[in-house]
């Protein structure tokens, strides 16, 4: 017996690191965190966790797999009593699944408890790391965020805000965070921004979340972007903004608005359903092919694709049908129905597609393989030419600000030419929206070299953010938070 997973296109993707939930006076905290927690799922799938503090204690519960699989029970809502609370979404990883390693991560310091809990990566966390064990810290999860937790226990300042000032000026790297004390909200987001964060309000009560929509699915109102470099703090309904950081220049990730946000949200001011429908109108302006239809690669190729059609006037068809009610594993006895179980999620539209040439539009090619399967998918579906257009440039470099992508060597794209990489999957043609294009589809005039307008270096090798952690100039893989430190 194996382990078959039934999400053939969504294995050979990148995954984000996770997302952040938190609210304050609101006495249906833990619940609306929650449902805040399930608007964010599709950042992170292995792992969920609330905190929250009714007053006199702080609750928690966390667990492995889904929100809805772990928080839909009244009994659970229940233990979670509070008028304040955060939460913590994890995205699936291919190690051993370790409960402790579950966020919001908690401790109790002289000041009182603190709920903390963090999207990104900090990539000076193993010299910080070894410095701090070193002192005397024992730690007791192989997170980066469990570094934060020390600086801010050993540091010598005496307000809770000036410790986790202090401790976040010690390290680098992309995130935003939300934490909780006794009598605060707190989120901040790291200098460069990297990784977004937003502020809305919910009646009376001021909310934190990674997207905007979790403010959605509560009836929150939008108010802001947390701003790159803020350290925001919500104490008896008042909000108070700080920048303690040393300002640099922003540097946005722009494959949030490729394939990580949701098309629902809209982050740094932009509506990422519109910005995916730009990049593909781009992409069809740069890469016009001859064909019947476009087909998107479901979902994240949607936006892209409608995008793609509208500009080249060709029929965008559903040519790919996704089967939405299909859980995540089953138990497989063999080779025939472990390639069978490639159709569990998504089958093709034979009615449509026989006979035609298609287009394909997706949001990235990582490794190839499920590139491979749409290919061929489409062959057996009595496609006549199958050409595939790519709504990124090509990924050639990982990703260490919190996106788990794989290493260098098993990127397709740092493997082969563009040439090679339509060979390989099998298609009839393949291109790739250029840098250049993708920053004209997000309203600039091209990429500025100098002062690059995002966080690109997937695609340019160009990293903002420096990495301390590293062996003979390789950058080390990010800590994982849910497996074993080697």
């Amino acid at each position: 017996m194996s382990l078959l997973t039934t999400h053939p296109f969504d294995d050979d993707r990148p995954h984000e690191e996770c997302g952040v939930f938190g609210i304050i006076n609101q006495k249906d905290a833990s619940a609306l965190t929650a449902l805040g927690l399930h608007a964010l799922q599709h950042r992170g799938q292995e792992a969920a966790g609330v905190v929250s503090f009714d007053g006199k204690q702080f609750h928690s519960h966390r667990a492995m797999g889904n929100v809805g699989d772990n928080f839909s029970s009244e009994d659970v809502i229940k233990r979670l009593p509070g008028n304040m609370a955060v939460g913590h979404v994890r995205y699936s990883t291919s190690g051993d699944t370790i409960i402790r390693n579950v966020q919001p991560l908690f401790a109790e310091f002289a000041f009182g408890g603190l709920a903390i809990g963090h999207n990104g990566n900090l990539t000076n966390a193993r010299v910080l790391r070894t410095e701090l064990v070193k002192a005397g810290c024992l730690f007791q999860s192989t997170t980066d965020t469990e570094v934060i937790v020390h600086l801010i226990a050993t540091s010598r300042a005496s307000t809770v805000i000036d410790r986790v000032t202090d401790a976040l000026r010690q390290v680098e790297g992309a995130y935003s965070l939300v934490a909780l004390t006794e009598d605060s909200l707190i989120g901040v987001r790291d200098p460069h921004g990297v990784r977004p964060l937003v502020l809305g309000k919910f009646e009376d009560s001021y909310v934190l979340a990674s997207e905007s929509c979790a403010l959605d699915i509560i009836g929150a109102d939008f108010i802001r972007d947390v701003e790159p470099g803020e350290l925001i703090v919500i104490r008896d309904g008042e909000i108070s903004s700080y920048h303690p950081f040393i300002k640099t220049p922003s540097r946005f990730c722009i494959f949030e608005y490729v394939y990580f946000s949701r098309p629902d949200s809209v982050v740094e001011g932009t509506s990422v359903y519109d910005a995916r429908k730009k990049i593909g109108a781009e992409l069809a302006r740069e890469s016009p092919v001859d064909v019947d239809m476009v087909i998107p690669v479901p979902d994240s190729g949607v936006p892209a694709a409608i995008g793609f059609a509208a500009e080249s006037g060709i029929p965008f068809e559903l040519g790919i049908i996704r089967n939405h009610y299909v859980g995540r594993t089953f138990i497989e006895p063999g080779d025939h129905i472990r390639h069978l179980g490639v159709k569990l999620k998504h089958n093709a539209n034979r009615a449509n597609i026989a006979g035609k040439k298609v287009v394909l539009v997706d949001d990235s090619i990582v490794r190839g393989t499920t590139s491979m399967k749409i290919v061929e998918m489409m062959r057996n579906a009595g496609a006549t030419e199958v050409h595939m257009r790519i709504a990124s440039p090509p990924t050639s470099q990982p990703c260490y600000y919190g996106i788990d992508t794989p290493q260098r060597q098993e990127l397709l794209a740092a493997k082969m030419n563009i040439e090679e990489m339509a060979k390989f999957i099998l298609v009839d043609s393949l291109s790739f929206i250029s840098i250049d294009g993708l920053y004209r589809a997000m309203g600039e005039k091209n990429r500025d070299n100098e002062t690059p307008q995002y966080c690109d270096a997937c695609f340019t090798n160009d990293y903002p953010i420096k990495s301390q952690d590293n062996d003979n100039g390789t950058i080390k893989k990010q800590l994982s938070l849910l497996t074993e430190i080697s």
